[in-house]
């Protein structure tokens, strides 16, 4: 994919990775040509240029897990805005899950998402291939049609549902390790999970709500990390919340399974206290889970046992979510806030630094997905495909004022100290400042 022909671009005084002194970034080509004190000293003319007042320079975000709705539900979002949401939060690549009406199960839908987010052109939309036709857990998909399109799909799940058959899932592992492309999967054991609204615990049992067990989940990462291993294939954990998935993570990464997983930023930070309200904007899948849960889940992912961070990004209509909790429909937004969640949580705590959130949000999911130009180090030569971070901006999350179509996040009235304050795409300023500027 070869950047657009546009200006240079200088980034006045940021810090890379948040470290030393503030330098200039010059941006030529799409490509880092200069860092450094002086590196605006030989821009050519017409440079357009920003002053980024010592913000943090990161490399752009890559978000593993993001429902972008289109095709077919489109009132709640769509790939120009979802879009939109991702630049206005740092992401430069998005990862556009098959759950959509029709499901991207078959080459025509997945080469149509790839050519709309190409039109819009505010960062790389990768759509993602269902595994099973219809998402139905039946019939494998052609997953080798799908990834030799002009989409080049690179990741295939059922997320939304688990491809809960265990000789499905083997056969979709034995043809990914064929096809060098990765199975992601929703691990959830549906049997255990029939009617459940709520993690399954005292907080469930004292509101009346139906309990999803953590060995739904459990049950499913265990299975698929022995089936992989027997495939030599590579399997990925979508939306690891318990710490019973910690531990057989890290056994199965001790035994030299191609296992990796993902956070949410809200498993990190919420737990099932939140449902207190019966608020439905707190029904997600999984459930929330309990205090010793998001622990676990922090200590993980600083220690690597989780791979990275993805967003599970899911917009829903007002009326999906203003109703009764079990019948709203779950999801939550999260490109705009994962950046500031995650720095809130880890890095202004002193359990990460900058080049450790860089690494859980940039470049390891970049390497997962097999990304060879996102998640780039900030060196010259490089894409310059860049997040610019202000540690200092307080700010409060208003639903509303998002970028998205649907407005259901769960931080509503929230503040927090970071955000990101410009995105740069292959070379050009997308968005500054809270807005679009592309």
């Amino acid at each position: 994919m070869s950047p657009r022909q546009t200006p240079p671009l200088l980034l006045s005084r940021v810090r890379p990775y948040g470290e030393g002194d503030p330098v200039d970034v010059l941006v030529v080509d799409g490509r880092i040509a200069a860092i450094g004190p002086d590196a605006g000293a030989d821009a050519p003319d017409g440079t357009e240029t920003h002053d980024l007042g010592g913000a943090v320079l990161l490399p752009g975000f890559v978000d593993l897990h993001t429902h972008l709705r289109e095709p077919g539900r489109e009132d709640t979002e769509t790939i120009a805005t979802g879009s939109a949401a991702a630049v206005r939060g740092g992401y430069t690549a998005v990862f556009a899950m098959a759950n959509t009406q029709p499901a991207q199960d078959n080459q025509t839908v997945t080469d149509s998402v790839w050519r709309i987010g190409r039109e819009v052109g505010l960062c790389d939309v990768h759509p993602v291939g269902a595994v099973t036709v219809g998402l139905k857990g039946e019939q494998l998909t052609e997953m080798g049609q799908m990834a030799s399109g002009e989409a080049g799909v690179r990741i295939f799940s059922d997320d939304g549902m688990c491809v809960y058959d265990p000789l499905i899932m083997r056969r979709a592992l034995e043809y990914s390790a064929g096809l060098g492309v990765l199975v992601a999967q929703h691990a959830e054991e549906p049997r255990l999970t029939r009617g459940a609204v709520a993690h399954e615990g005292p907080t469930a049992a004292r509101l009346g709500l139906t309990g999803w067990p953590r060995s739904a989940e459990e049950s499913i990462v265990a299975r698929d990390a022995i089936l992989a291993r027997d495939a030599g294939a590579r399997v990925h954990i979508c939306h690891a919340s318990t710490t019973g998935t910690v531990e057989l993570l890290t056994w199965a990464k001790g035994q030299g399974i191609a296992i990796t997983a993902e956070v949410t930023p809200h498993h990190l930070l919420l737990d099932d206290t939140r449902l207190e309200t019966y608020d439905g904007v707190y029904r997600v899948n999984p459930p929330l889970r309990e205090e010793h849960d998001t622990l676990a889940l922090r200590r993980a992912l600083v220690e690597g046992v989780i791979d990275c961070v993805a967003t599970d990004h899911a917009p829903h209509a007002a009326q999906e979510k203003c109703c009764e909790f079990a019948a709203a429909r779950p999801g939550m937004l999260g490109l705009e806030t994962a950046l500031p969640i995650v720095a809130s949580l880890l890095v202004e705590t002193g359990d990460m630094t900058w080049r450790d959130l860089a690494r859980v949000m940039s470049t390891r999911p970049a390497e997962i997905a097999g990304l060879t130009d996102q998640g780039r180090p900030i060196e010259v030569g490089e894409p310059a495909n860049l997040a610019a971070v202000d540690p200092d901006s307080e700010w409060t999350v208003v639903g509303e004022e998002l970028a998205s179509l649907s407005a259901n996040t769960p931080y509503e009235g929230m503040s927090f100290s970071a955000r990101v304050v410009g995105t740069v795409y292959r070379g050009r300023l997308v968005s500054r400042d809270g807005e679009v500027v592309a």
